[in-house]
């Protein structure tokens, strides 16, 4: 019997695949790795398929690469080694939207643009990074622990209690959707790590290498009864940041981000590129983008106690932070942008940024805030020895947990039918990521080419990870050749 064969007993004849076409699809993503054609294509749609699919292949030393959407960035999709890609996009369920605990159960297909649309019925929203794609996996983002707009503490964690199917096919449920009788037992499954051991960190990051996740329950809040956005330009960086630091940590803000004018521009312009352009031309070097909102309590007191801390900072410590409710020059801006910054990126669209150039290389790491412009200094020097132009890079500042720390992400785009492009933002891109590195960047998803980097210079770490593979994935079966497999 052929794999493919097999596997269809366990899906349906329909549900598994080995033709050239449909391996073709899975072979590459949006990264500058190397593509991997995949044996066969599998599309299960219960758990109890997955554990039977995952088991028949550890039987076998077959790799499992598990993809939950068709959008995929950094290579951890691509089938480095063959094997049987499981795609869970028939998984799409949104199982349970409890408002009381504020949470919601999603299956590993479930889109961004599906979730969304279901909360907003409900008059709640869900925490998301910037401008997802909107057919892209909402639990591949919270896998990955995609860094979200809302800087409030109570939201750097999205995740609760999970379900994985661990390389020997066997179904676990983390934290307390472990206990018995869940879902209808009294916890409800709220608690991400309890009781016991709060194995949900060890899928976490690990791009499918651990064992692939079913479902995840993810907190949800409120839709907001009152909003106002605030702008302002930002030319002298350090001072921004001291601004910050100032502010957030007295947790005032929902949303608060710094783009540069590239970033700004790829995402409000309305007709590529000439509108493009012209914003690039315009806009300030950096635009300050802070939300306040009143939830369901006394929203008005909230607003004026915020607008009210904000207007006495500004006057007596910071007066050259011109903060507004719109960014000069530039009308209607913030009506524009902030239902955006509540929704992914529209699928139907271009994704932003592939709308410069058509492919988008991107560096991303944590810091200190402090830290940005030293970065932001560091990558204009190297770049401008390669002669990528200086002023068509994209520059992103995520403040994370009231500016406890940031997540800092620079974006080099280029032609993906231009090798030349691609060969120079990749030499770009590596040389950029290893000097980041020795000056303290952390690099918490060192994904394609930083990976051997980084693990090599982590000894400890890696030795642990890799103890780990070999209790739960000892055929190494699960996504081989990412992290330090």
């Amino acid at each position: 019997m052929s794999i493919k064969s097999d596997l269809a007993k366990i899906v349906g004849k329909d549900y598994a695949t080995d033709s050239m076409e449909e391996r073709k699809a899975y072979s590459t993503d949006y990264s500058l790795l190397p593509p991997g054609l995949p044996d066969v294509v599998v599309w299960p749609e219960t758990s109890e398929q997955v554990g039977k699919i995952v088991a028949w292949c550890n039987d076998r030393n077959i790799p499992v690469v598990p993809v939950s959407s068709k959008v995929h960035f950094h290579g951890c999709t691509i089938p480095k080694q063959g094997g049987i890609v499981v795609d869970m996009s028939r998984m799409n369920k949104i199982q349970e939207i409890d408002l009381d605990n504020r949470l919601a159960r999603v299956e590993a297909g479930v889109t961004w643009e599906q979730f969304v649309a279901a909360l907003e019925k409900k008059g709640m929203r869900t925490i998301m990074p910037l401008l997802p794609p909107g057919n892209r996996s909402v639990l591949t983002d919270t896998l990955e622990r995609e860094t979200p707009t809302n800087i409030v503490y109570d939201y750097g964690e999205p995740m609760q209690s999970i379900e994985v199917v661990w390389p020997n096919g066997e179904v676990f449920r983390c934290g307390s959707a472990s206990v018995n009788g869940f879902p209808d037992s009294k916890s409800r499954g709220a608690n991400p790590s309890g009781p016991g051991i709060d194995f949900y960190r060890f899928v976490q990051q690990a791009q499918g290498t651990m064992g692939i996740v079913t479902w995840s329950n993810v907190k949800i809040e409120s839709i907001p009864k009152i909003d106002k956005i605030f702008f302002a330009p930002v030319e002298d960086l350090p001072y921004a940041i001291d601004f910050l630091y100032r502010i957030l940590p007295r947790r005032i803000g929902q949303e608060c981000l710094l783009l540069n004018n590239v970033d700004l521009a790829a995402i409000v312009a309305e007709n590529m590129p000439d509108d493009f352009d012209m914003l690039c031309a315009t806009l300030p070097s950096w635009t300050l983008i802070l939300v306040i909102s009143g939830l369901l309590r006394r929203p008005e007191e909230k607003i004026a106690y915020e607008e009210n801390f904000l207007s006495q900072v500004i006057k007596n410590e910071f007066p050259k932070m011109a903060l507004a409710d719109n960014l000069p020059g530039f009308p209607g801006l913030g009506r524009k942008l902030l239902p955006m910054l509540r929704k992914p990126w529209p699928s139907k669209v271009p994704y932003w940024k592939n709308r410069i150039r058509g492919g988008c290389q991107n560096l991303f790491f944590i810091t200190k805030p402090f830290k940005a412009p030293m970065f932001m200094d560091m990558v204009e020097t190297i770049t401008a020895r390669y002669g990528y132009a200086v002023n068509e890079i994209g520059s992103y500042i995520q403040p994370i947990e009231h500016n406890r720390a940031c997540q800092i992400e620079f974006s080099f785009f280029y032609d993906p039918d231009d090798e030349g492009e691609k060969s120079l933002v990749a030499e770009i891109y590596r040389e950029a990521a290893v000097a980041m590195m020795n000056e303290g960047a952390f690099f918490t998803r060192p994904y394609g080419d930083l990976a051997p980097i980084i693990y090599n210079r982590a000894a400890g770490y890696t030795m642990t990870l890799k103890r780990l593979k070999a209790i739960f994935d000892p055929n190494n079966i699960m996504n081989p050749g990412n992290l330090c497999f």
